[in-house]
């Protein structure tokens, strides 16, 4: 890659990042400034509810739809709309006269989100070729996917404590309209208007898109208002049945396919090393989000810490992210391949290390984060550079669409999970007395957690370190294709 192409990438991938971040920003931001807002808008619990969900559930709910989309259309123009739809959306969540309107803009704003964040991944696959340059671009995803989900705790506690012009909450939402602007007159010249070359003009699977939706929207409702509602009747049932929802989705797409026809997602990138590849990012990522949340109400409510240094005391677990994904470069192939491995068990160790110490002061909390952030920062940058190395490049919009939706229910399913377990424990009062155990209890669960996705790692590492295992998977998916297209027969076994 010489000089100016390399500068061009740069330009490309600050652009792609920066939109991912004001998504993550905005996912957190809404609960720090959720009294604020419940105050000036007279919003029930119920309605400040759906703010922070709705979003949630139309981000969740849209992303394989948004990926697709980017296949079909080039995921310049999707990344362009779904940020022009965000900056929108986000006028109106700021402008909002009443709890009900910001609601619905808060859904329009999880949709622009849905179609904008996996052209991220897609761009990065598509631009960088396999090797250092794709690790570097890698290890800044990562970076910016952890530095998003803290920068909205500390961004959303600094503006509404300083109450610009007198707008208390709604600058939260504002600030993203100028950025968003300046974004997309940036994206409009850096990104390659050729963005997909296998660009698709099939109907889109609308079959694929309402039973995916249910079957997420099934799982996502009750996990994000299960725990306020006290987890009601219809919140299990909810979840039973977005078993036979999904199950529906897999045996539908996989009948379209052998029609010939095009579906929601090619569930024939689903090799091996994909399958326990993403077992074990989804297993890490539900700790660190459910972590972001615990840890706030351990620091607040159980040590008597403010808002700001619960914030400010995940600087050094992003910082220490940030410095991880850069060090994917000086490794070779057959070592990237386990580095998963060992980020895991670094991170494992960090919280049994929050586990043993519990609350030991400012200073061991600091550094034991930090060492926390180091390895869930190896491991994911790993992960994603193992699971982009087995899917070829092609199929982009698939990978970019399962990883995202993973990570997004491993989110929401990490913080009802831990979260309600957190609470339990300390029975939703303060005090150090309930803090402490309960804090020791759930950093345990999370090594635990993390201990298994180490294990998956490794079971993904050794299917991909099999002679010709990523042309196997390369020439299963392209068979698959070819058929479907009906161009030419194939006879596959597994």
């Amino acid at each position: 890659m010489n000089q100016s192409s390399g500068l061009r990438s740069g330009r490309l991938l600050v652009v792609l990042l920066a939109g991912m971040v004001m998504n993550n920003i905005d996912i957190a931001i809404v609960n720090v400034a959720g009294p604020a807002v419940r105050a000036d808008l007279g919003a029930s619990g119920a309605e400040l509810q759906l703010v922070v969900s709705g979003y949630v559930m139309a981000f969740a709910m849209l992303l394989i739809t948004g990926a697709r989309l980017g296949a079909m259309y080039g995921y310049r123009r999707l990344f362009l709309v779904g940020l022009a739809v965000f900056t929108v959306a986000s006028l109106g969540c700021g402008l909002a006269p009443g709890a009900v309107s910001l609601i619905v803009t808060r859904v329009l704003q999880g949709a622009g989100a849905a179609m904008m964040v996996p052209q991220v991944m897609t761009g990065i696959q598509r631009t960088f070729p396999s090797g250092p340059a794709r690790l570097r671009a890698l290890g800044w995803y990562a970076a910016a996917l952890s530095g998003g989900a803290v920068a909205g705790q500390v961004l959303g506690g600094v503006l509404v404590w300083a109450n610009l012009f007198g707008t208390g909450w709604r600058p939260i939402f504002l600030i993203n309209v100028p950025i968003g602007v300046v974004l997309l007159l940036a994206g409009w010249r850096v990104l390659p208007r050729t963005g997909n070359d296998h660009a698709e003009r099939a109907r889109l699977d609308l079959g694929g898109v309402a039973v995916l939706s249910v079957a997420v929207l099934c799982a996502v409702l009750p996990l994000v208002v299960g725990r306020e509602l006290g987890w009601p009747w219809w919140g299990w049932v909810f979840l039973a049945a977005s078993v036979p929802a999904g199950i529906a989705f897999v045996v539908g797409r996989r009948r379209i396919a052998a029609r010939g026809g095009h579906p929601l997602i090619d569930l024939d990138i689903l090799t091996r090393p994909v399958r326990w590849g993403l077992a074990s990012y989804a297993a890490a990522t539900s700790t660190y989000f459910a972590l972001l949340f615990v840890l706030a109400i351990f620091l607040q409510r159980g040590m008597g810490r403010g808002a700001l240094f619960s914030g400010l005391a995940l600087i050094s677990w992003v910082a220490a992210f940030g410095i991880a994904g850069p060090l994917l470069r000086q490794f070779p192939t057959k070592v990237l391949r386990y580095l998963a491995v060992a980020g895991y068990v670094v991170l494992a160790a960090a919280y049994l290390g929050l586990c043993l110490t519990a609350w030991s002061g400012e200073a061991v909390l600091v550094a034991v984060l930090g060492v926390g952030g180091f390895g869930l920062g190896l491991g994911f940058s790993a992960q994603l550079a193992n699971l982009t190395a087995v899917v070829p490049a092609r199929f982009a919009a698939d990978l970019s669409g399962l990883v995202t939706t993973v990570a997004q229910l491993s989110a929401v399913g990490g913080v009802a999970v831990w979260g309600t377990i957190y609470l339990a424990l300390t029975g939703g009062r303060g005090g150090a007395g309930l803090a402490v155990p309960a804090f020791t209890t759930v950093t345990g669960v999370f090594a635990a957690a993390v201990a298994l996705a180490a294990v998956a790692a490794l079971v993904a590492g050794r299917a991909a370190a099999r002679p010709g295992a990523a042309d196997s998977a390369g020439s299963d998916i392209q068979s698959a294709e070819m058929d479907s297209r009906g161009e030419v027969g194939v006879v596959r076994s597994r």
